[in-house]
Order: C-alpha cells, then structure tokens, then sequence
C-alpha cells in the first residue's frame, strides 16, 4: 500500500509497540498516544524514528486526538493504533481504530511480531522486549475495510481476531513452526 500511496490505519497490540516503528515503510505515519505521561515518553521515543504522534486516548482526550488524526491523514500521514491500549484489557480491541478507519474510509491492515528469544514483562499488556541476538518477525493481515455504518464494536472483535491471527503467524515463524495461518474470515 505504501508503494501505492494509498493511506492506511496499521493496528497493533501495544505488547508489540516497542519495534513497531520498524513494521512501516511508508513517508510518514502518526500514532495515537495517550494523554499520560507513559505516553509522553513513548511520543518522545517514537520521534526519534521520525513518527509524528496525536494524543489522546478512550480516557483522555480521544475526540481532539482523533480530530488531530485525521487531519494527518490529509496531509498525506498514515495513521497508527493499539486498539487495546492504554490501559487494556490486553488483547482486546475498543472501537477507536475502527472508527476512524471507517470515517476515513481507508483500510485497516493488522501486524504483529515474534521474536525467537523475547522477555515479557509482567506490566498489564505483557509489554514484549526480543533479547539480543533473536529474530524477529513481522506478520501483516490484508488489509480491511470498515463499513461506515457498520456494528463497530463487532468490527473490534473482528480487528482483535486479525491482529491475534497475524500474531499466531509472527510466533509460529519465531518458533520454527512457519505454517502461516488464514485470517479468520469476516462470516
């Protein structure tokens, strides 16, 4: 998509928010990041990747980060989202990004990622840190579009089974165990 120029949402869990700046390859991309002081110090860490960042959250500030979105993606940015962040549950996808993905009119495409050696931490999301020396591998879903008026909180379940499905993939291949795995379908 980035080679066509067509703008997309990419949609993540935040456990793999650490190495996500390396997921895009696009000109340029803005992620949703809370209002929070956690997400001041990750708009400030993903600035050094050149990601511009909008902040906002389900419980703080969501309207202006999502305004804030959607001009970005106007001016040609694509847009970013962990549907189960900030504060969880984890693995569990809110409406925000369908939303927006919706009212943009623009595709969602999950990713998620694997490591070989990886740590997770015992934070509510299970914030994952690959160790040194492993490989790590990213899984992309195809890309899905929202229908506006669709039910939006079956669209998160339906986001949730894609990001769990490209993660199933990402840890099958960090394994060793590389049968990739369909996306569920949207019956």
């Amino acid at each position: 998509m980035e080679q066509e120029g067509r703008r997309f949402l990419l949609a993540f869990w935040h456990r793999h928010l650490l190495l996500m700046p390396y997921s895009y390859r696009g000109r340029a991309i803005s992620v949703l990041v809370s209002r929070h002081r956690d997400g001041e110090l990750i708009a400030r860490t993903v600035a050094h990747f050149g990601i511009h960042t909008s902040r906002g959250s389900s419980t703080r500030g969501g309207v202006a980060g999502v305004r804030e979105l959607l001009r970005q993606l106007r001016d040609g940015y694509d847009l970013a989202f962990t549907p189960d962040g900030p504060k969880g549950p984890a693995g569990v996808a809110k409406p925000g990004a369908v939303q927006v993905a919706a009212l943009a009119g623009i595709p969602i495409v999950p990713v998620a990622l694997a490591a070989s050696r990886a740590r997770a931490l015992t934070s509510w999301d299970r914030f994952l840190i690959p160790l040194p020396g492993s490989r790590v591998h990213l899984v992309y879903g195809e890309p899905w579009y929202v229908e506006r008026g669709a039910d939006m909180e079956e669209a998160a379940r339906q986001l949730g089974r894609r990001i769990d499905a490209a993660a199933a993939a990402a840890e099958a291949l960090a394994a060793g165990t590389a049968h990739l795995r369909k996306e569920p379908s949207d019956a």
